[in-house]
């Protein structure tokens, strides 16, 4: 399934059900997260940095769980979609993070390439791009905007949904354990792949990774379709 407009399908519908969608549709969510803060904190120490937070709408677990293991850094919550972006800030003031955290509500090209971050995080976007040359052109972008050799947390789903059949039952077996009919089960595989055209497979992330200047890309998670990586802007020109 494709989608012209992929910011459209974040509204404010979407945006009530994120919270509760993203924990059953990805299990270990909150592991992902709390791993992708520890190696960021591991990579950055815990002096003050400047994390840019690409995407980031919906739950604000990035900021949540960075902010309090690292609370001398601060936050750019940068997203191109009001409802997901106001849940987001309502998480992060309700966490008592709202003096670390500036709100951006646009594309990463918007923000001035002049500013330069020590850090980024990319989880649950990629996949929503619905070109190569629009994944591709985010990734530069966020690549820009980073210090050489500041570290990229990117997580998402890498492989065609259709190719992995055994892995989409196990998606909706996880709906069933939530307690979801056989009719919301197939609304919302259907939700979740609406739109979504991931990498067709890790080695694509990675070649796609090299391509916008960054090295070493590391796997330290995968569930079902889903992987992470971090990975380094690279410390010579592109």
């Amino acid at each position: 399934m494709t989608s012209a407009n992929p910011i459209a399908k974040f509204d404010h519908s979407r945006a009530a059900e994120y919270e509760t969608q993203s924990r059953i549709a990805l299990a270990g969510y909150d592991a992902c997260h709390e791993l992708s803060s520890c190696l960021l904190s591991a990579s950055l120490g815990s002096e003050a940095k400047d994390v840019l937070v690409a995407g980031a709408g919906g739950t604000g677990q990035e900021m949540l769980v960075m902010g309090r293991l690292e609370p001398r850094w601060t936050f750019v919550a940068a997203d191109p979609s009001v409802p997901m972006l106001d849940q987001a800030m309502e998480r992060v003031e309700g966490a008592g993070l709202s003096n670390r955290v500036e709100r951006f509500n646009g594309a990463i090209e918007s923000l001035p390439v002049t500013r330069k971050f020590d850090a980024t995080t990319l989880i649950g976007v990629l996949h929503h791009i619905p070109s190569d040359e629009g994944k591709d052109t985010l990734l530069r972008e966020l690549a820009e905007r980073l210090h050489p050799g500041a570290p990229l947390v990117i997580a998402c789903n890498r492989c065609v949904y259709e190719s992995q059949p055994l892995f989409l039952e196990a998606w909706a077996c996880r709906w069933r354990m939530a307690g979801a009919s056989e009719e919301e089960v197939a609304a919302k595989l259907a939700k979740i792949r609406l739109g979504a055209v991931p990498p067709a497979s890790e080695a694509e992330v990675e070649a796609k990774l090299a391509a916008a200047g960054f090295d070493n890309p590391l796997r330290f998670f995968s569930s079902l379709f889903w992987s992470a990586w971090i990975a380094f802007k690279s410390t010579s020109s592109v």
